[in-house]
C-alpha cells in the first residue's frame, strides 16, 4: 500500500485538520467529534441542514459545507458511520432556531445512527429535527450494508438543493419537502475499473482481475449486479444509461435532467470528459434533455477507478435551488450552475 499518510489511525483526524487549515474562511473543525462547521453560521431562524457518512467519499460530505449548502458534516472513519454522539453534537451546535434536517444516505449504519441522534436530541429537549433519506442506487435492491437501495449521487442534488432553500428561509417542512423530492426522483448506477484499499486494511477491498469491469459497483466496493470483460467508454456508458432511465421516475413538470458524470476517486477529468460525452449522446437519443450537468470527482470511493452516473428529474422549482449560489470547498458557484 503506498499512500500519503502519517498512520492509519489518525488518517481521518488528519485529514480534517488539513481541510480546516485549507479553508479557514469556509469552516472550522471540531475535532473531538469531527464534526465540519460553517465558518460563519447563517442567519438566525434559518433552517439548519446537516449531513455525515463514513469517510473516503470525499468530498462528500465535509467537502459541502458553506453558504448555500451544509452547516455542518460528520464524518465517520473510514466507510463508517458516524456515531450519534457527534450526530447530536453537529445537531445542537447547528441549530439556528427554525430546525434541522438531516440528510442521510440509506446505509443501515447511517440510517439507525442519525435515528437515534434525532431521538437523543428530541429527549433532551433541542431542535426539532426532520430527516430525508436517499436512497438512489439502481444496480441492486439490497446489499451488504443496506435494506433496499444505496444512497449515493443524487446525496450531492439533495444537499445543494435543501442547503439552498434553507438558505433562502423555507421552512423546515418546505425544505425537508423538496430534499425529499429530489431524493425521490434521482437514480444512479456506477461501474468500477479497480478496487480501493481503506487505509487500515492495507490492501485492495476486493480482487478485480485487469480486464473485467464491475457493473453496478457500490462505494464501500460492495458486489455490483455482475462483472464483465473491459469495454470501450460507449459500451461503458450504455451499461449506465440503460438501467438509470429504466427506473427513473417522469418529471413532475416536463423539465428534464440534472445529470452528474462522477468519478470513483482515481479516474482522471480527460476520462470523465469522454465517459460524459459518451453519456449525453445516450441521453439525447433518448429524448431526454440535460438542463444542468456537473462533472467530476464529488462522491468517491478512496482510489477506486471507475465512475457513476446520476440523474435527478427536475422542476422549476429544484432548477432554480441547484442555480443559487453556493460557496463550499468542492462545489463554489456565484450566479448559476448551468
Amino acid at each position: 500500500m503506498k499512500k500519503l499518510i502519517n498512520d492509519a489511525e489518525s488518517v481521518v483526524a488528519d485529514a480534517l485538520a488539513g481541510l480546516a487549515a485549507a479553508h479557514p474562511d469556509l469552516v472550522t473543525v471540531d475535532l473531538d467529534h469531527r464534526v465540519v462547521y460553517r465558518a460563519s453560521p447563517k442567519k438566525e431562524g434559518r433552517v439548519a441542514v446537516i449531513s455525515g457518512g463514513g469517510s473516503g467519499h470525499e468530498p462528500l460530505h465535509c467537502g459541502f459545507v458553506g453558504p448555500g449548502m451544509l452547516d455542518a458534516a460528520c464524518a465517520g472513519e473510514v466507510f463508517t458511520s458516524p456515531v450519534p454522539d457527534q450526530v447530536v453534537a453537529a445537531t445542537k451546535a447547528a441549530d439556528r432556531g427554525a430546525g434541522v434536517l438531516h440528510v442521510v444516505k440509506n446505509y443501515t449504519g447511517d440510517v439507525m445512527n442519525f435515528e437515534m441522534a434525532a431521538e437523543l436530541v428530541a429527549m433532551e429537549d433541542g431542535p426539532e429535527v426532520a430527516t430525508v433519506v436517499v436512497a438512489d442506487d439502481v444496480a441492486v435492491e439490497d446489499s451488504l450494508y443496506t435494506t433496499g437501495r444505496r444512497g449515493v449521487g443524487t446525496t450531492l442534488v439533495v444537499e445543494k438543493v435543501a442547503g439552498a432553500a434553507a438558505e433562502a428561509g423555507a421552512s423546515l417542512g418546505q425544505v425537508q419537502a423538496v430534499a425529499q423530492r429530489v431524493a425521490d426522483h434521482g437514480r444512479s448506477m456506477g461501474v468500477a475499473l479497480s478496487s480501493c484499499t481503506v487505509p487500515a486494511n492495507g490492501r485492495p477491498s476486493f480482487d478485480l482481475p485487469e480486464d473485467e469491469i464491475e457493473i453496478g459497483i457500490g462505494i464501500h466496493g460492495e458486489p455490483g449486479r455482475r462483472r464483465a470483460p473491459m469495454m470501450t467508454a460507449k459500451q461503458v456508458a450504455a451499461e449506465l444509461v440503460a438501467p438509470v432511465l429504466a427506473e427513473l421516475p417522469d418529471s413532475p413538470d416536463g423539465h428534464g435532467v440534472i445529470a452528474v458524470l462522477d468519478g470513483m476517486g482515481a479516474t482522471p477529468l480527460l476520462e470523465l470528459y469522454l465517459m460524459y460525452g459518451e453519456v449525453k449522446a445516450l441521453l439525447d437519443q433518448a429524448g431526454v434533455v440535460v438542463e444542468r450537468s456537473l462533472v467530476g470527482s464529488y462522491v468517491t470511493s478512496l482510489d477506486m477507478a471507475g465512475c457513476a452516473l446520476t440523474l435527478v428529474r427536475a422542476d422549476e422549482e429544484v432548477l432554480r435551488l441547484w442555480d443559487a449560489p453556493v460557496r463550499t470547498a468542492a462545489l463554489t458557484w456565484t450566479e448559476a450552475g448551468k
